[in-house]
């Protein structure tokens, strides 16, 4: 007999309370204009109110990579579990990311928020479309990234990233770039 399925708040449960599986996802969080503290916490508010925020990294500031002239920016990351799918869920990024004042710049150039799906649970997982719209799990560029990577290891460094690594091994992998992190505080949202 199939149990009626009730969707509460980014859960999805049974009738009589049993968890069903829900898939679990890593989100980065970066702001290097305005009140980046302001903007990052104003995301991880709206993202809150529609999937189940398990673990919230510290915040860290991080020297820009790619395009260098340009302020350093404030960088964390969160774990969710989610009924979305991996692209319902970009699509909610990337409203949270107009919602909070994203304007639209130059690639990898300043930004008031940037949200990025880096994983999610075991899946790996790439959609293209013709309006350049594009999703592949996890993040290909994670194992190159201190800034996202140091965040994750906060709060999943045993998570494996499928077909990379886990998140502690591949952080030990860019030791290189260690001073371009930099711890600021241990809490996004003070307790």
């Amino acid at each position: 007999m199939a149990q009626p399925i009730v969707q509460v708040a980014g859960w999805t449960r049974s009738e009589y309370g049993k968890p069903l599986t829900v898939p679990e996802a890593l989100i980065a969080l970066g702001s290097n204009v305005g009140d980046r503290l302001a903007f990052l916490r104003k995301a991880v508010g709206v993202l809150a109110e529609i999937v189940c925020v398990r673990a919230l990294s510290a915040i860290y500031e991080t020297a820009p990579m790619y395009v260098t002239d340009q302020p350093p920016y404030l960088n964390a990351a969160i774990r969710i579990d989610t009924n979305l799918s991996p692209m319902a869920l970009l699509t909610k990024l990337k409203e949270i990311e107009r919602l909070v004042g994203r304007h639209d710049g130059r690639r990898y150039g300043p930004r008031e928020i940037d949200l990025d799906l880096v994983g999610y649970g075991a899946l790996a997982y790439r959609y293209s479309d013709a309006k350049k719209l594009w999703l592949q799990v996890p993040h290909p560029r994670t194992p190159e990234r201190r800034f996202v990577l140091e965040p994750l290891a906060d709060i999943a460094p045993e998570y494996v990233l499928p077909g990379l690594d886990r998140v502690d091994r591949l952080l030990r992998q860019t030791e290189g770039d260690a001073e371009t992190v930099r711890r600021i505080d241990d809490a996004l949202f003070p307790i």
